[in-house]
């Protein structure tokens, strides 16, 4: 059943609704629990694609071991040019993931996250009534593969994140995180949602569900 209803990655906000099957894998994915470390420490330890080989030192890796790959590629998506409507930061403390995510939305914020009621092996889910609005005042922070915790935050204009209750196929009940981008005419043609959905930039509303361990900050 699974196999035949392809992956939930990018849809139309029309197919955010009530009733609606979705496939969400990377809801259901093990919890990445890599900690932050103290600021101080976070601090003294470089984080920057001229300071590598320094990295590496630290962490005890050697060049061209799949760990270095990984955490090469961190280091240069964090330190990539922010699209057009987009403020863009990486945070490497706990601190930093606070103070920053205040300077830009301000202090009357809460913090969003995926939950599910029990660990499941199922990503279908349907879509539940009660989906809730969060607004557009939003700093979305994702994830990223790091010996430490990494979060890449940021906010695209135009971009509303909603609360959506899930109710999977064996009983398991969720609250997902999904956000609408109403203006995509920044992103790159070669974008995969727009192969996917068959869309050019700037013509229609893209919306996704996150990813598990991706947090959101929104305006309360």
């Amino acid at each position: 059943m699974v196999s035949s209803i392809h992956e939930t990655v990018f849809f139309f906000q029309k197919d955010l609704r009530t009733g609606k099957l979705v496939n969400l894998p990377s809801l259901i994915a093990a919890s990445d629990r890599t900690p932050f470390l103290p600021d101080r420490v976070a601090k003294s330890i470089p984080f920057s694609s001229s300071k590598f080989p320094e990295i590496l030192n630290h962490f005890s890796l050697k060049p061209q071991t799949r760990e270095a790959e990984i955490m090469k590629r961190t280091i240069s998506v964090c330190e990539r040019e922010a699209i057009n409507g987009e403020q863009m930061f990486c945070v490497t403390s706990l601190e930093s993931f606070i103070d920053l995510s205040i300077a830009t939305l301000g202090k009357d914020i809460q913090l969003l996250s995926n939950q599910l009621s029990k660990e499941t092996n199922n990503p279908l889910f349907t879509i539940a009534r009660g989906m809730q609005d969060m607004g557009e005042n939003e700093l979305i922070c994702h994830k990223e593969r790091y010996p430490r915790a990494v979060f890449l935050c940021h906010s695209i204009n135009k971009t509303t994140v909603y609360k959506v209750p899930l109710l999977g196929r064996d009983g398991t009940k969720a609250k997902a995180l999904a956000v609408c981008h109403k203006d995509t005419s920044a992103w790159s043609p070669k974008h995969k949602a727009f192969q996917i959905l068959k869309v050019k930039p700037g013509t229609v509303p893209i919306c996704h569900f996150l990813a598990k361990d991706t947090l959101a900050w929104v305006s309360n």
